[in-house]
């Protein structure tokens, strides 16, 4: 069994998507040989709890902490809403407020490359110790936060460990990025230790190819593919909306507001006879008020559900009771590479999925190769308008159906053992 230590900064009780990505790799590791130990922060600044994901965690599995003073403490004493929106990666497109620029350069200059910089430290001197009698020769880093990668590497330089870096998001091109009013000094600061992490872990480890290529543009250290997935220990009681329900799980925020969707559901509710008796909108998580404000605009308020943030179980159950199921990421360039976590649970629902996002998009790629349902450029207006009539007419005649073609791989016990194989080749 080889032990392998784990240093990662969002796990139980933290919520959303960043949490379960290790959680999950843990949950399984001991059945493909790898023994893991986990390291986190504790009292950790969560934008997002969840309880339910702390009976997930093995009991049989060892997790240390240390204490971690981060400066989002004592910002929400000016902002605490911009303070939990900043501290997620939540940026307003819009142009910011003086309160918000102010805490946007500092998050972006004074704490490099994030605001857990000061964890580092601290957690080097632990560790160190530590692994003086643990039997532990390997470490992985899992970030957004970046900070974390810079442990691993100063424990690969002090000790000599094999380290593997594993990037769930992009770096320095993830799209926020630009907007930390970063100076010509910061900007160069972030690519150089880029670069550093990049050329001194032994593996790196992406979420997507379009992220992959991006980075063997900077090394030549072998980088390897595991996507997020999802899991299927938890057992779900399928009962299917009895209306023609659209629905979004996760955060929907100014900055992915499709309203093209908006526009064609608009119009269908004036020309399909039934539609708009039938059609049901449901976004459950955070949404931006812009999203609202467009809904209004085009009168769909009334056909409109916000729940607002729900359990990982309650979530799972409304994307497997949904008619289809919506996704939707933000048209550009650099979001090309990301794969939004509940792409993954959505696969499991067998539900049709319409997603919207930029061309060459990694999600497309997975979306049509699993036949699960259709993805758009912001663009194909007649395209999508199509598209729903069908799915409208499929759940008029109860034939409503998605797929379950190539979808073992992306199981989290698939990836695990891919996980777990390439740690083992250390």
């Amino acid at each position: 069994m080889k032990r392998v230590l784990i240093i990662c900064y969002y796990w139980p009780p933290a919520g959303g998507p960043g949490v379960q990505r290790w959680l999950k790799f843990v949950k399984y590791f001991k059945q493909f040989g790898v023994e893991p130990v986990v390291f986190v922060p504790e009292n950790a600044h969560y934008p997002l709890e969840d309880d339910s994901f702390v009976s997930e965690v093995p009991k049989d599995v060892t997790v240390i902490s240390l204490p971690i003073k981060e400066p989002y403490r004592f910002a929400k004493w000016f902002s605490k809403k911009k303070t939990k929106t900043i501290s997620s990666g939540i940026i307003s497109e819009k142009d910011p407020a003086t309160l918000e620029k102010l805490m946007l350069f500092v998050r972006g200059n004074l704490f490099i490359p994030d605001a857990r910089i000061g964890w580092v430290k601290p957690s080097v001197r632990y560790l160190k110790k530590y692994l003086k009698d643990a039997a532990i020769d390997t470490v992985v880093t899992t970030g957004p936060p970046h900070s974390l990668h810079l442990i691993g590497m100063r424990l690969k330089e002090t000790l000599g460990m094999k380290w593997v870096a594993d990037f769930r998001d992009p770096w320095t091109t993830i799209h926020y990025h630009k907007s930390l009013r970063l100076t010509a000094f910061s900007e160069k600061k972030h690519k150089a230790l880029e670069h550093r992490v990049l050329n001194t872990a032994d593996h790196v480890v992406v979420t997507s190819p379009n992220t992959k290529n991006e980075f063997a543009e900077i090394t030549k250290k072998p980088i390897t593919v595991i996507t997020n997935g999802f899991d299927t220990s938890e057992v779900i009681t399928q009962n299917l909306d009895t209306t023609f329900s659209l629905v979004h799980v996760g955060s929907l925020l100014s900055n992915r507001n499709p309203n093209i969707l908006w526009q064609v559901i608009s119009e269908l509710r004036e020309e399909l006879q039934g539609f708009k008796d039938t059609f049901r909108l449901k976004l459950v998580g955070a949404v931006g008020e812009d999203i609202l404000e467009s809904i209004e605009e085009y009168g769909l308020t009334d056909a409109t559900e916000t729940p607002g943030y729900v359990s990982h179980h309650d979530a799972l159950m409304l994307q497997h009771n949904a008619q289809v199921l919506l996704l939707v990421e933000m048209d550009r360039e650099e979001t090309r590479a990301i794969i939004p976590g509940k792409l993954f649970e959505y696969l499991r629902a067998k539900r049709p999925i319409l997603a919207f996002g930029p061309k060459g998009s990694d999600m497309a790629k997975i979306i049509k190769e699993t036949r699960s349902g259709a993805f758009f450029e912001y663009s194909e207006k007649q395209e999508l308008k199509q598209e729903i009539v069908q799915l409208f007419d499929a759940f008029l005649h109860s034939n409503l159906t998605g797929s379950d073609s190539n979808l073992n791989k992306y199981s989290r016990r698939e990836l695990t053992k891919t996980m777990a194989t390439l740690l083992k080749a250390l």
